[in-house]
């Protein structure tokens, strides 16, 4: 088995394990663990940072409201988070410019969800070529820019844009 060491990693590891409540809600009322980066809100749903990105770019979209169904959606929610969804769409364009995108909801644990309680839809960006070698033959994947730094240009552009 290959190993990635990634030391930077074990502050989120360690703050996790001490946290309590669903992580989307700590991230959107100021008690946020850290590694989680808030890029924007709206009255009824928020855009985060994925801390766990399948690709450069990942994003949550959710809503504010701790549901994990879209059945139990209210019409407005629905069409908040689908605003916000091309929001963040159009903050990715501008500052990564992907090729194009993933974008869905993982509803279950048995379909991927990672978070089951509240509902979030994916936004990963993509571009031609993104998948290489190192996958295939290392099962690693290369995430090449800091959340950090990430977090910072979005929020730019979303200011800028406002």
């Amino acid at each position: 088995m290959q190993r990635l060491w990634a030391p930077w990693r074990n502050k989120y590891i360690v703050s996790a394990r001490k946290s309590r409540g669903c992580v989307l809600c700590r991230a959107v009322s100021g008690r946020r663990i850290p590694g989680e980066h808030l890029i924007f809100k709206s009255a009824l749903s928020a855009v985060v940072l994925n801390i766990y990105p399948y690709n450069n770019g990942h994003l949550l979209v959710f809503p504010l409201r701790h549901v994990n169904d879209t059945a139990r959606l209210r019409e407005e929610e629905f069409v908040d988070l689908f605003e916000c969804l091309n929001r963040a769409k159009g903050l990715l364009d501008k500052v990564l410019c992907p090729d194009g995108y993933n974008i869905g909801f993982n509803l279950g644990r048995v379909a991927g969800a990672g978070i089951t309680g509240h509902l979030h839809m994916h936004i990963v960006p993509r571009w031609n070529g993104d998948v290489n070698f190192m996958p295939v033959v290392s099962d690693t994947k290369i995430v090449s820019q800091s959340l950090a730094e990430l977090a910072k240009l979005l929020k730019d552009a979303c200011r800028r844009h406002e």
